[in-house]
């Protein structure tokens, strides 16, 4: 899968998860934080991302 998909992919999957409702994928810059002044992702969001990249993508972040 090329990088543009990749990204895109991943964003939709993050707008769904965390049930942004009021954000679309396109919305979220590629070098815009996810947390505080960027798209303002809270602790309980990182841990539901964690919980996303392990079931999704097999990533395992053993110390958030």
């Amino acid at each position: 899968m090329e990088t543009a998909a990749l990204k895109l992919q991943l964003k939709k999957q993050i707008v769904e998860f965390l049930n942004l409702i009021q954000v679309k994928p396109e919305d979220i810059k590629d070098d815009e934080p996810l947390f505080g002044e960027g798209l303002g992702l809270d602790s309980i969001d990182s841990i539901e991302l964690i919980v996303l990249l392990g079931r999704e993508y097999g990533i395992n972040i053993q110390d958030p």
